[in-house]
């Protein structure tokens, strides 16, 4: 079989499992909505639509692109073969080169298929060990996440930051809204690692860091979490910025603690309390969804060991000193440029935790 031949077959499998016609039906629809004059009287879901739409589009147009560079390689290809041209033989297998990285990229979306593997995703980090290293280790973290959307022009919404004292984040919690987000960045979840020559340090000693990311998915209006105003406790405070300075005069951010399990989050990146609020309560349904799902797999007897893949365990190490790499620790996956890395360049350990844990089997969402 002839190179052409096996992205062909791989090409289709991709375009069976991502249901083209149903895509474009899904497309047409929801330009219906968006063309409706009263769309923008409910904001948040003139939102939704028009970020469905945007993704779906990209997702047709990704699969059409690669079915037109396919065929036009094959005719390319015939060409150069009948006129005897290497510089144009040549040329054509440099371009199926670039055509199987991208497809085989692509493949590793028809592994996702846990239960809210299609939903965006909810991604809370947090500093652990290493003091104002952990908290500038998690401000980088978040920077990566937030780099690596905009590579793949997905939208994120901060909810709520929560700033060290001398430099870095003690916690920050955003959504990235896009289909198959949680699916894809659930990989990320557990403890990252950094050693470095810290920067904090006058002695110019070599420091370790920990900081923890949590991946869920956001819920949806089918999930029913009910929430009773009995179970929560609501308690607003002034919004904070870097090093403590005030950027909000008013006492407009929220912290809701859930009473029957403790559960606690806060938002205080929106303006008003009332969107504070709305934003918190959200966070707080898929903390309460992910608890319903744990129970659930507790009670059916089905979790299994995971590997480095829970909340709490060490899955990646970022090493800038004495040696340049980033590893994870499960799949082996590893490169030599930390830089690329934390600005955005993932999708290679992403790729490789998505296969690891389909092969493994220890993924139970």
């Amino acid at each position: 079989m002839t190179q052409i031949d096996q992205l062909d077959r791989s090409l289709e499998s991709i375009e069976a499992v991502a249901d083209l016609p149903g895509l474009r039906a899904e497309i047409a629809q929801l330009a219906e909505e968006v063309a409706a004059p009263d769309l923008w009287n409910d904001q948040e879901n003139a939102q939704r639509v028009t970020s469905t739409l945007s993704a779906r589009q990209a997702e047709v147009e990704r699969l059409d692109g690669l079915r037109g560079r396919l065929d036009d390689a094959a005719v390319m290809l015939e060409l150069a073969v009948e006129e005897n041209d290497a510089e144009a033989r040549t040329e054509v297998e440099n371009e199926l080169n670039r055509l199987a990285r991208e497809i085989e990229a692509l493949e590793v979306r028809t592994l996702l298929s846990g239960e809210y593997d299609s939903r965006e995703a909810l991604i809370t980090i947090r500093a652990e060990a290493g003091g104002v290293d952990a908290a500038d280790f998690a401000e980088k973290l978040m920077r990566m996440y937030l780099r690596w959307a905009e590579r793949h022009g997905y939208a994120v919404e901060v909810y709520d930051t929560s700033y060290a004292e001398e430099a870095g984040l003690k916690s920050a919690t955003f959504a990235v809204k896009a289909p198959f987000a949680y699916g894809t960045l659930s990989v990320e979840q557990g403890t990252h690692r950094l050693v470095r020559i810290s920067p904090f340090d006058n002695q110019g000693r070599r420091q370790t860091s920990f900081a923890g990311v949590e991946v869920l998915p956001v819920t949806e209006e089918t999930d029913h979490i009910d929430i009773p105003e009995s179970d929560i406790r609501v308690d607003v405070f002034r919004s904070s910025g870097p090093g403590g300075q005030s950027v909000n005069t008013t006492d407009s951010a929220v912290r809701i603690t859930h009473l029957p399990t403790g559960v606690v989050v806060s938002c205080q990146n929106e303006k008003s309390q009332l969107q504070n609020k709305a934003a918190a309560l959200r966070v707080l349904q898929s903390r309460l969804l992910e608890l319903a799902r744990q129970e659930r797999e507790k009670e059916m007897n089905a979790l299994k060991g995971d590997g480095g893949n829970s909340w709490g365990a060490q899955m990646r190490s970022y090493v800038m000193n004495p040696y340049q790499m980033v590893k994870d620790l499960r799949t082996e996956y590893e490169v030599g440029n930390p830089d690329a890395v934390f600005d955005g360049d993932l999708d290679g350990f992403i790729d490789a935790g998505i296969r690891w844990r389909k092969k493994s089997g220890s993924a139970t969402r």
